[in-house]
């Protein structure tokens, strides 16, 4: 899915009439849908095409929670919110450890499903962007010269451009050139951008951070 197509939502539950009640309701706010009458049909359609799955936690065939165990062995997944009938609360609590997004108990509260999905792909789509962004950055980063990753790696560390030069035993005019020419093809418009980009790329750690002072 692309950040400007529609969102789809996967519908897995071996009740066909809570399908189509789900379908018309994910509807009603503009949201598409696909119903899969049990796990096994679920999983050969290209999870990764949808962009949240609602999971029924008991079926026949594969369960809810194999269903997610599958998932995870796969990459580019859709988040999960489980279904769950009464007495499933504690699958659900063990779907939850596992990585499921939230589940809701049956019946459904109409305006809480909607909410939890529509926060779900929120979620996803911010997480999607985030992971754009990243691997934007890693090739912007991969395009570097070495000599201008190794400043990158020394600057972000605190280094300054001196300390920087007799490490490398080159002058600091040309760390200078260096670390500006690796700011402009990284995008960081100062210093702080530069830290937090190569944290990003885990070129260095993040400092910790402290409690504020209680005075």
């Amino acid at each position: 899915m692309t950040d400007t197509a529609p969102p789809c939502i996967a519908i897995v539950d071996d009740d066909e009439a809570l399908r189509d009640s789900l379908a018309w309701l994910l509807d009603s706010v503009g949201i598409a849908s696909r119903p899969f009458a049990d796990g096994e049909a679920f999983l050969a359609a290209d999870p990764a095409g949808f962009d949240t799955v609602l999971l029924d936690v008991r079926m026949p065939g594969l369960s809810g929670l194999q269903v997610q165990q599958r998932l995870a062995e796969r990459e580019n997944t859709p988040p999960v919110i489980f279904m769950t009938g009464h007495g499933d609360v504690p699958m659900a609590v063990a779907a939850l450890k596992a990585g499921a997004r939230d589940f809701l108990e049956k019946p459904f509260n109409h305006q809480q499903l909607i909410d939890t999905v529509q926060q779900t792909l929120l979620a996803h789509q911010q997480a999607r962007q985030a992971l754009a962004r990243l691997e934007a950055l890693r090739e912007r980063y991969a395009a570097l010269r070495p000599k201008e990753r190794q400043i990158l790696v020394h600057v972000a560390r605190g280094l300054t451009s001196r300390e920087v030069a007799d490490h490398l035993g080159i002058s600091p005019k040309t760390v200078e050139v260096y670390r500006l020419r690796a700011m402009k093809a990284l995008g960081a418009a100062n210093l702080a951008e530069l830290v937090r980009l190569c944290v990003a790329l885990g070129l260095v750690e993040a400092l910790p951070q402290h409690p504020a002072d209680s005075d």
